[in-house]
């Protein structure tokens, strides 16, 4: 390379490949296959000789393959007789990017975190000069991820939205309004080229403006991850992340396939966490396998450190003893309004409703599912194997109010009143109501006892002081004894969830 400031990519090239045993170093082997393709009037470029496959490789041009291969079949006829070389065959579109480069070793960790790993290799150490071959339909990729690491571009980092409702729709904000402060300030270029919803995805490969709710509501591909994959394929997009905003069971199933394609994933949808031990024990395998990561840290706290603070403590070797809190914004807002306002449970409810912190049907929150969710995704950051059939959970919906459709429940929501009234009365003085999740047990055995429940607790204790929808969790560890870590803070909202969203996709991206 004469630029040693270019990186060139050699398009439409093939290998050659000559393989055999007890010929690797011999002299006058490579002699003989220039001689042989320079008769043929055949260039030859990249050669390289792999000792753990006994073999050797020679790269021309695609056009010239089919006659190379001939070529040396005749020039070794009687080393293909007595066995001495067993194959020699061509490996079509491929292509060479040749570079100059310092620090090579994290230029090829780049290309491997992309799924893209040279066929074939060729180094001259005293120059850091280096030529790989890889698949052509990899090879604008890999230019650009070298390119990005030796002139120090910005990277680009390509995201993928699934679900664009309230979660969904103020990240994509978040990101269109921030992508040019990040560009200038962490040399980071986010490009949203991927919204989907259950029905339709859209595809824009320089990335979605403020217009994008336009571009889904015309978009006529089927939501499909296989979509996705191609798309990703087809124009050789590097840096992939899958940004999953949904709460859907089913679209958990393609994690591990998306895994396996190449793109790393950030999800505030709990539902995968929450799965048999054994898919969530063999999708972190496949993780590994493929040198992916998974980030979540919004599946509990929402924007808050909570998971991360967990992972660190476990991972030292602190034995946490116990995590128990206010896991639920919205249950955090309708308990600690009912416990001290004059004002009946229903009508509580109803506000928390219309102001947005409850699901739609605001059984789901009631039911404390969500809130045992939230625990045994804890519980699974101890290393615990234990699953949702173990948890203990108070129901706060009565078995007569769980089959009727939405709207005749909240029509028949005054009919709780009196339940939630003899509660609320029956406390001891100066107590509040709170609906709790509790780990706790010998933490170091196998399984954790897990509870979700309503209880009563001192009005000036760290749980009855809580306010608002915010959440709480105290984390207790051997080290600190009975005085718990914790961590309290705003727990429901999606602004709140969105930014905790994107700082998952802001650490994926300086990482990757």
């Amino acid at each position: 390379m004469k630029n040693k400031t270019e990186v060139k990519l050699i398009k439409n090239r093939a290998i050659i490949k000559f393989e055999g045993k007890n010929f690797l170093g011999e002299i006058g082997i490579d002699g003989r296959i220039f001689k042989a393709l320079t008769y043929a009037r055949i260039s030859v470029g990249v050669i390289s000789q792999q000792a753990i496959e006994n073999g050797i490789s020679v790269l021309v041009s695609e056009a010239d393959a089919e006659k190379a291969v001939n070529c040396l079949i005749n020039e070794f006829e009687q080393e293909r007789k007595s066995g001495k070389v067993s194959l020699i065959y061509s490996i079509s579109n491929v292509s060479v990017i040749g570079f100059v480069s310092k620090d090579f070793n994290k230029i090829m960790s780049e290309l491997g975190r992309n799924n893209i790993f040279p066929l074939i290799l060729n180094q001259v150490a005293a120059e850091n000069r280096v030529n790989i071959v890889v698949t052509s339909s990899q090879d604008e990729k890999a230019k650009n991820i070298i390119e990005a690491e030796i002139f120090a571009r910005p990277k680009t980092v390509h995201l993928a939205i699934i679900g664009h409702g309230n979660v969904g729709s103020t990240l994509i904000d978040q990101v269109l309004e921030s992508s040019e402060e990040i560009r200038n300030r962490k040399k980071i270029d986010l490009k949203i080229v991927a919204v989907a919803n259950s029905k339709k995805i859209a595809l824009n490969r320089s990335g979605f403006s403020e217009n994008w709710n336009e571009e889904i509501l015309v978009a006529e591909r089927p939501s499909k991850v296989e979509e996705l994959i191609a798309f990703s394929q087809q124009n050789q997009l590097e840096n992939l992340i899958v940004v999953d905003n949904t709460a859907s069971k089913e679209f958990v199933k393609n994690y591990p396939v998306l895994a396996e394609n190449g793109f790393d994933l950030v999800s505030s949808n709990k539902i995968f966490n929450t799965l048999p031990i054994s898919e969530y024990r063999n999708f972190r395998h496949i993780l590994n396998k493929k040198n992916k990561k998974y980030l979540y840290e919004t599946n509990v706290g929402a924007g808050l450190p909570l998971i991360d603070t967990i992972k660190l403590l476990h991972l030292s070797g602190e034995n946490i003893t116990r995590i128990k809190g206010v896991f639920s914004g919205s249950l955090s807002y309708i308990f600690n309004n009912f416990s001290v306002r004059d004002e009946k449970f229903s009508t509580i409810l109803k506000e928390a409703v219309e102001k947005g912190f409850t699901e739609p049907d605001p059984r789901e929150d009631l039911s404390g599912s969500d809130v045992a969710r939230k625990l045994l995704i804890l519980a699974r950051e101890l290393d615990l194997i234990n699953e949702f059939g173990d948890i203990k959970i108070e129901n706060l919906v009565p078995e007569n109010f769980r089959n009727l459709t939405k709207d005749d429940f909240i029509a028949r929501l005054s009919e709780l009143d009196e339940v939630f009234d003899e509660v609320k009365n029956s406390q001891q003085k100066n107590h509040v109501l709170r609906f709790t999740g509790d780990l706790h047990g010998d933490l170091q055995q196998e399984k954790g006892e897990l509870d979700v429940k309503l209880i009563s607790v001192p009005a000036d204790s760290a749980l009855g002081q809580l306010k608002g929808s915010d959440s709480i969790f105290e984390i207790y560890t051997e080290s600190y004894g009975e005085n718990p870590i914790v961590i309290m803070g705003a727990g429901a909202g999606a602004k709140v969830t969105a930014r905790g969203v994107f700082g998952d996709i802001l650490r994926l991206s300086e990482n990757k």
